[in-house]
């Protein structure tokens, strides 16, 4: 089975065109289009249904990508096997992260990583941290740097590097923020504003409700902790921002029976050998994340 042609492949259905994968791969849109109908021929099946300019994994195409990935993931890691034998800290380091962390706490990482390893290709990816977490699973990322999990999979190691404790929220003028100290059952007759409930942080806030038995009334969800920020200070509802995003447009509620806290760090597969650059970027993060913490 030619690589390149799963490489297409695996491009196409990331980036849900044909012409988005040519640019990723820096080849014409005809060229992307010959090896997948390649592949489809060697495989006997179809693997994309087109619709317009856009298109979709047929049956045979979604039970294939995850195969294709594992192939990818490995031949990566090979040659980066190879490389680290020489001692040498460079190649392609495929790093993951959610916005809030790359955002809030990964600038000054990156920033000294890149100054001490400029022979490094890092390719940055932002998404949920639950998917992070997914894609280090897969193989697909050799580390994340996310929201942990509470209860991460077995196959998982994690580890803590900066805590971040979360802190209920609303705008000044919300009838909440005008009370002394406020009962968790009182946060129901209230409008929330929280993550989808799939989020490890939209867990953590059922998690410290659940022993009241309460079913909180969410008119919004967004996973942007940024846009939760915004709505919740023009008075939209309260919400669970880390502390360290609370300011003057914001009052954090007094609700002494919840405490909510929440950690950043680490993700890596159990078993898997880091690289040379990825293990120079644990080091990074971790003297980092003491400084912060010093």
């Amino acid at each position: 089975m030619d690589l390149t042609a799963l490489q297409a492949f695996v491009a196409v259905a990331d980036g849900g065109s044909f012409s988005r994968a040519a640019d990723e791969l820096f080849l014409t849109q005809p060229a992307v289009s010959k090896r997948i109908s390649a592949l489809e021929d060697e495989l006997r099946a179809r693997l994309f249904d087109r619709m317009g300019r856009s298109v979709q994994l047929t049956e045979a195409g979604a039970a294939l990508l995850p195969h294709a990935r594992r192939v990818l993931g490995e031949l990566e890691a090979s040659r980066q096997a190879v490389a680290d034998l020489q001692g040498s800290v460079g190649g392609r380091l495929r790093l993951g992260t959610s916005h809030h962390v790359g955002l809030h706490r990964l600038p000054p990482v990156l920033r000294e990583f890149s100054a001490h390893y400029p022979d490094v290709e890092l390719d940055l990816q932002f998404m949920d941290s639950e998917q992070a977490c997914f894609a280090v699973d897969r193989g697909e990322l050799e580390l994340a740097v996310v929201t942990l999990p509470e209860s991460p999979a077995d196959t998982l190691d994690t580890e803590i590097l900066w805590p971040d404790p979360l802190a209920l929220v609303a705008a000044p003028g919300h009838p909440l923020a005008r009370r002394s100290a406020i009962a968790p059952v009182d946060l129901p007759d209230f409008a929330a504003i929280l993550p989808a409930p799939t989020t490890f942080t939209r867990r953590i806030v059922a998690e410290a409700l659940r022993p009241y038995g309460l079913h909180l009334r969410v008119a919004l969800e967004t996973n942007y902790l940024e846009t939760i920020k915004m709505m919740v200070s023009v008075g939209l509802g309260w919400s669970a921002l880390p502390r360290t995003m609370v300011t003057d447009d914001l009052v954090e509620l007094d609700v002494p029976a919840i405490r909510l806290r929440r950690e950043l760090g680490l993700v890596r597969r159990v078993g898997r050998t880091l690289g040379n650059a990825a293990t120079a970027f644990v080091e990074v993060a971790r003297g980092q994340a003491a400084s912060d913490m010093a």
